[in-house]
């Protein structure tokens, strides 16, 4: 029974196309693991307001939830700019093209090529097929043509690698995300340290003028000789004291607007101008209702991420399975040859040849297992590093629903400090002058008074900062970024 050339590449072509939907693939199929997710958070029962619904807060956009027109200037203006985040949209791009490379790799190559040939043979070596002498004669050489080849996936290998660049992919995009999240919590939580430092340094400011109107009357008494000298330095003392903090926190707000300029892609003093003038301390809703724990699975990008993390490493399983089978080729080439150009494309001039090639490697010293046993060992990896991950979102929103909660409990009894201690301060001046108390019990509140207001304006920005780690906490941030 005889076949020709083009009935057997006719029957390859259509095994090629057959083959891998015919064929298996090898390794295990992903099943997203499933983690026991408590209920509910452990101290959200506990932050339930006494009377109404809390505030319904847009996680998405949780910043404006602040009020501040300046910080949500801010984050408008660094969203394009930050460079981190602009990293994590490079890597985007790179797993994109991974990937497009991964799914090329399904379909045939075709190459064209041509070339021409002059050639000078030996007089002392070569004669043709004939006998013929074709010593030191010359010979041209006309060739072009096409090759074709086409490896058909039998057992899932390269589908299996598709698989994998995909979950890479989406990986790169929630690590993006979780870049846009650290981004916004940074330029607030930074934002809320500056305008707290300001508040701060308005305090000691205050209490410096008051405390040299104090020195001053105290200066005049002495010069009376109702006060000692004694008083007038221990008052000076003081003075300078309060004073010496001054240098530091204007470090601090420096330092502040700094980090801002940096998170905003910009020179670190870019922002001096803008961020100079003492502005209020932005609060928040005093209560923001967590929702349920398995949200934290939808919305925290660290987790999304270390879940695709798992999905690639168990499709690179089936990809290092797939080499302990034969891999089938198809080739192919069409070209034409002639020692003459004007006979180049002539039909006599034609060449051409079809073929399946099998390759199968019978022996390699265990190299093939060996790394199914690393892509087994490093799916475990991705899967305990995702437990560790979900544990771990679990306990910065707890952490950040108690601190947030605990420091606005701290900041009520630090304002009731505060309030007795201007009581006191006020009544030891009065006493003072009516020659009741010494002048010691004056400075002993004078102090008080400075500590529990500066313990105050701490616990207001500490207030912010843990309700801007909430938000954090629980994966809130900019999700517009489309990964296709």
């Amino acid at each position: 029974m005889k076949f020709s050339p083009i009935g057997w590449h006719g029957r390859w072509a259509a095994l090629a196309v057959l083959a891998p939907l015919c064929g298996c693939t090898v390794g295990p199929d992903y099943r997203p693991p499933q983690m026991q997710m408590p209920a509910k958070f452990l101290e959200a029962s506990t932050t339930q307001p006494t009377s109404g619904p809390a505030e319904v807060v847009d996680l998405q956009h949780w910043w404006e939830s602040f009020h501040d027109p300046v910080l949500n200037r801010l984050i408008a203006d660094g969203i394009d700019s930050n460079l981190d985040v602009q990293l994590a949209e490079a890597r985007v791009l790179e797993a994109r093209a991974i990937l497009q490379g991964n799914v090329a790799t399904l379909f045939p190559t075709l190459d064209a090529s041509a070339s021409y040939s002059r050639s000078q043979f030996s007089k002392n070596a070569f004669s043709n097929l004939r006998g013929t002498s074709v010593l030191g004669g010359r010979s041209d050489l006309y060739q072009a043509g096409f090759d074709a080849g086409w490896e058909v996936d039998l057992f899932g290998g390269t589908r299996r690698a598709i698989e994998s660049a995909q979950a890479n992919l989406r990986s790169q995009v929630e690590a993006r995300r979780n870049a846009m999240v650290t981004f916004l919590s940074e330029v607030a939580r930074n934002y809320m340290i500056l305008r707290g430092l300001q508040q701060e340094l308005a305090i000691v400011n205050s209490n410096v003028a008051s405390q040299k109107e104090f020195l001053e009357l105290t200066r005049s008494k002495f010069q009376a000789g109702i006060a000692t000298d004694l008083d007038v330095a221990r008052q000076e003392a003081q003075v300078a004291s309060t004073e010496s903090s001054i240098p530091t926190i204007k470090t601090q707000i420096q330092q502040a607007i700094h980090r801002l300029g940096v998170l905003l892609g910009r020179n670190p003093e870019d922002l001096e101008a803008q961020l100079a003038p003492v502005g209020a301390l932005p609060g928040g809703p005093p209560v923001v209702p967590p929702g349920l724990p398995s949200d934290l699975l939808r919305r925290r990008p660290d987790v999304q991420q270390a879940e695709r993390q798992l999905a690639a490493a168990t499709a690179n399983i089936g990809v290092a399975t797939a080499d302990l089978f034969p891999k089938l080729s198809l080739t192919g080439s069409f070209g034409w040859q002639s020692q003459q150009l004007k006979s180049w494309f002539s039909s006599s001039s034609q060449m051409w040849s079809f073929g399946p090639n099998l390759a199968w490697r019978i022996f390699d010293a265990g190299q093939i297992r060996a790394n199914i046993n690393v892509q087994n060992a490093r799916q475990q990896e991705a899967l305990i590093l995702y437990s560790q991950t979900v544990l771990q979102a679990l306990s910065d929103v707890e952490d950040a629903l108690v601190a947030y909660q605990k420091e606005q409990e701290r900041r009520q009894t630090l304002q009731k400090s505060v309030e007795a201690n201007q009581r006191s301060f006020a009544l030891a001046k009065q006493l003072n002058q009516a020659g009741v108390v010494d002048f010691l019990n004056v400075l002993t509140a004078e102090q008080n008074l400075f500590i529990s207001q500066d313990q105050l304006s701490q616990s207001n920005q500490a207030v912010s900062t843990n309700l801007v780690a909430l938000y954090k906490a629980l994966g809130g941030g900019w999700e517009t970024f489309d990964p296709r």
